[in-house]
């Protein structure tokens, strides 16, 4: 018997392994096929970029500038500008500018625009400008998101058979990850239109499947390591983050966050005990992390932000309130996060504004 058993969870493993990736259609929910492996999943998204003529630093810029780094217009008029993941090779020889780049999908100040902009990484001011442009990137053809080893559906098969440009346009597309215990981890959208196909190494059976990388937004290679460690599986201890850098770390959390829509979470009774494990909250993606494992263990989701924290604290995230917190090596967090700047530039404490939160929430929190 136990031979036979050993069989079976072989072939569990090799199911899993070759249906880590799902491209699902959205709009009906039928699979176009499942694949082993997503060649292009990584790689450098297209970046924004801006040149801040006549910057004024307030504090040193270059390399990755922070996680949301926010363009306040002196202009009350113009809303405030933000930059994702922004990053800065500094200040151009022989200029008084500043380079930035991020993932925009936000529209900014206008073209030209002459008045001041002041720049905050959400915590602390970097600097002014007088005004800025953006930079067109030179044109370069993106390269393609490869499905090896892929299991045709009924659809696709159908619509490679047709081979029309109309056909081999699936349109809006989710492409569904799961971790090597065959579990849902996370999704990335795209829009999916087939520019080639052909016979897979991976089997008679199967195709590797290229779609247009014009249309897909890669996961970022500085989370790579991120990713590969959750595609082993959940974390069984808490705090397997700490080591991570802080941009690590939000990457790590946006895993987290996506991994916890698949989650069916049980609320804990009115009345439970969590302790938080306080040694590692050195900056602002710990703090969340540090908090998702308290309520729900490693690899727990409870917030990433004050909205979302407060959201959590309503219910239908492991969490009923009333309850008690023991927020041990407390003074980490009160010595790393004393202040922090909400998007137009108003100073608060967010150790203290996270305490009153999840007080108002229903959450004692005793502090050692």
């Amino acid at each position: 018997m136990i031979p036979g058993v050993h069989e079976d969870e072989d072939e569990d493993e090799d199911h899993r392994g070759r249906t880590r990736y799902t491209l699902t259609e959205t709009e009906h929910g039928h699979a176009w096929g499942v694949c082993a492996e997503a060649e292009g999943l990584f790689g450098e998204p297209p970046r924004g970029t801006y040149e801040l003529f006549g910057w004024v630093p307030q504090a040193e810029v270059g390399g990755w500038v922070g996680n949301r780094v926010w363009l306040v217009p002196d202009d009350e008029t113009l809303d405030l500008w933000l930059l994702e993941d922004a990053e800065s090779p500094g200040q151009p020889l022989g200029t008084d500018s500043l380079v930035l780049t991020g993932l925009d999908d936000y529209e900014g100040p206008p073209e030209g625009h002459r008045g001041r902009v002041r720049v905050h990484d959400g915590h602390r001011w970097l600097g002014s400008c007088r005004e800025f442009t953006r930079v067109l990137p030179h044109k370069q053809s993106a390269p393609p998101l490869v499905l090896r080893g892929l299991a045709e559906g009924d659809q696709l098969r159908a619509a490679l058979a047709k081979g029309t440009r109309r056909a081999l346009d699936l349109e809006q597309a989710a492409l569904e990850i799961r971790d090597d215990q065959g579990e849902p981890l996370t999704e990335r959208l795209l829009w999916a239109r087939v520019s080639a196909w052909h016979p897979s190494s991976y089997g008679t059976d199967l195709i590797d499947l290229e779609l247009d990388g014009e249309l897909f937004r890669p996961v970022p290679e500085h989370a790579r390591p991120v990713w590969e460690r959750w595609l082993v599986g959940p974390p069984e201890t808490a705090a397997a983050w700490a080591g991570l850098d802080t941009r690590r770390r939000w990457a790590w959390h946006d895993l987290v966050r996506e991994r916890a829509a698949y989650r069916a979470l049980c609320d804990r009774p009115a009345g439970h005990a969590y302790a938080l494990d306080g040694r590692h909250v050195t900056d602002e993606p710990g703090l969340y992390l540090a908090l998702g494992e308290a309520v729900n263990g490693p690899g727990g989701y409870f917030g990433g932000c004050l909205a979302a924290l407060d959201d959590c604290l309503r219910g239908s995230f492991g969490y009923t309130a009333p309850a008690t917190l023991l927020w041990r090596d407390a003074a980490t967090a009160r010595e790393h996060l004393p202040q922090a700047l909400s998007p137009d530039g108003q100073r608060y404490d967010l150790f203290g504004v996270v305490l009153d939160a999840l007080a108002e929430g229903g959450m004692h929190v005793t502090l050692a």
